[in-house]
């Protein structure tokens, strides 16, 4: 009996220095469900990847950019949050896209710092953010060469009752001056960017 005892406590002392005992398996077992609870706690606040080109994560109600950039040349329009890439989308231009805008009808898009000041939901085109153009200098700059600086310069989707331009949305410039993207990707920008944000136009 005293070897069966003397072996049993032997066994007792090795299976608490390897970890076999239950209160080892608890404690793993509770911090496995603290993880997990951590992790559904995440996903049920509404925890999204806010873009393909970045690893940080945004609340959903609290997801918004501060600034968009346009890259004419690129044909890309990128929103930005705190310096961080949110989304990223294919534009097209006015269709005469090299260069900056001079006057009404010129068919070109500004390039400078302006505003996103208002947004108008039942535009001919499906919903449109419109730009601050044109700037003091811009009037300044046309009334020297003798021309109006024209205005209505917008962010906006496709074309309303226009199926057709879905088909080269993306592949030619088609608009007088304005930025355009898909009607999905408006709808989306519609939401990430508020009235007063910045649109920095770069060549």
């Amino acid at each position: 009996m005293k070897q069966v005892s003397i072996f049993s406590f032997v066994v007792v002392i090795f299976g608490v220095s390897l970890g076999w005992t239950s209160t080892g398996t608890a404690s793993d077992s509770v911090t496995r469900d603290t993880t997990t609870r951590q992790s559904e706690t995440q996903q049920s606040d509404g925890f999204i990847k806010a873009s393909y080109t970045t690893n940080q994560r945004f609340r959903r109600d609290e997801l918004s950019a501060d600034r968009v950039l346009v890259e004419k040349t690129k044909r890309r329009l990128t929103l930005l949050s705190d310096g961080q890439i949110l989304k990223q989308y294919r534009i097209s231009l006015g269709r005469n896209p090299v260069g900056t805008k001079l006057r009404a009808g010129d068919n070109r898009t500004p390039e400078g710092v302006y505003r996103i000041d208002y947004r108008i939901e039942d535009s001919d085109f499906h919903m449109a953010l419109h730009i601050s153009y044109p700037s003091e200098s811009d009037i300044h700059r046309a009334r020297q060469l003798g021309y109006s600086p024209g205005g209505s310069i917008m962010l906006h989707g496709l074309k309303n009752d226009d199926d057709e331009i879905a088909y080269y949305h993306g592949y030619f410039d088609w608009t007088k001056g304005c930025i355009a993207v898909t009607n999905t990707e408006i709808e989306e920008i519609w939401q990430l960017v508020p009235n007063g944000t910045t649109i920095e136009i770069r060549p």
